[in-house]
């Protein structure tokens, strides 16, 4: 018996320092799910914008804000809809017209609608995981 042990130890460890290679496969497989992607963000905070577009780059996405008709026009989304990937919009900081934009324009589109909790950094952060997960599990 003592012979069995000794003999499953190398395998245990050669497994174990296999694991960070696949990992760090993993990692770069589902860090590539979002590069390159474009994501609208319509609403939120204007005082936050600049760290939610860092967010974005940071898992290689590119962000674009409208600010849900404060000071651009509404109309502008429908525009901008057909170029992006997934849509987010915080229910706390959004008006009822630009939500309602946004959600039909998504279903003329087929583009995903994402509703965020509120418009902190974490809630887009969760949502990029989130998708991120929802991407590595459906390959």
């Amino acid at each position: 018996m003592g012979d069995k042990r000794q003999q499953l130890k190398p395998k245990q460890k050669q497994s174990r320092e296999a694991e960070p290679r696949n990992a760090s496969v993993a990692v770069k497989t589902q860090e590539a799910r979002l590069e390159g992607r474009s994501f609208l963000y319509v609403g939120g905070r204007d005082c936050q914008v600049a760290h939610l577009r860092q967010i974005a780059s940071s898992h290689g996405a590119e962000l674009i804000h409208h600010d849900g008709g404060l000071r651009e026009a509404v109309s502008r989304i429908d525009n901008i809809l057909p170029s992006v990937d997934c849509v987010f919009c915080p229910i706390d900081c959004i008006s009822h017209d630009a939500c309602l934009r946004v959600k039909s324009g998504c279903k003329k589109w087929g583009k995903a609608f994402v509703p965020l909790r509120n418009g902190s950094k974490s809630s887009l952060e969760r949502a990029f995981l989130d998708l991120k997960a929802a991407g590595s599990a459906a390959s």
